[in-house]
């Protein structure tokens, strides 16, 4: 059982670190792609790193998840 319960868990944990990648192309990269030159740098810097901070997170909590590991 603890062999099924290891693999859901990285699943769990892969899931998790997949979407804060995707948060990081979302609000890097769309808001990169987005800037217009003469344009004020305070909004996107605010947006991309609104972006950053729940992509740390979730990359955090897949760390935690697989902690969980039985041996």
């Amino acid at each position: 059982m603890s062999l099924i319960q290891n693999e859901r868990t990285k699943l769990l944990a892969n899931n998790l670190d997949r979407l804060s990648t995707a948060f990081i192309a979302v609000g890097v990269l769309g808001n990169t792609f987005n800037f217009t030159p003469g344009t004020s740098m305070i909004l996107p810097a605010i947006n991309i790193t609104a972006w950053i901070f729940p992509a740390v997170g979730l990359h955090l909590i897949a760390r935690f998840v697989l902690g969980r590991l039985r041996s």
